[in-house]
């Protein structure tokens, strides 16, 4: 009889806390994948933007329309993207926005906007 005068009287006691602590991992659960969600899209956009660039600068004619191209090309469709691709003085710049979905692509977005830019040197 060890801990108490009425043996077995903590019985259901973890069941009891487990119910009370599981929304909270859960909670916790979903904040650290919002945030794996978000360095996702920073990556995404850093690799779209090179690649657009890279693509623009080699194209041979419509250099906007194939830096727009690539960059869409290496994000999945579920993002929202907006590219741009001017030429700046001799480097074909590649400008990648890409909102930030809550929980799983394809649903909501954060009110939040991740920016990469890149730039490769024209061909001649």
């Amino acid at each position: 009889m060890s801990g108490g005068r009425w043996p077995g009287r903590d019985r259901g006691a973890v069941v009891v806390e487990f119910a009370g602590l599981f929304p909270l991992v859960l909670l916790m659960m979903a904040v650290i994948w919002q945030c794996v969600l978000i360095g996702y899209t920073f990556s995404l956009a850093g690799n779209a933007a090179d690649e657009g660039a890279r693509a623009g600068a080699a194209a041979r004619g419509d250099a906007e329309s194939a830096c727009s191209g690539a960059a869409r090309e290496h994000v999945p469709g579920a993002w929202e993207t907006s590219v741009s691709c001017p030429l700046v003085g001799e480097v074909r710049t590649a400008r990648v926005e890409l909102k930030v979905p809550v929980l799983f692509p394809g649903a909501f977005n954060l009110p939040m906007t991740v920016t990469a830019t890149a730039g490769a040197a024209e061909e001649g």
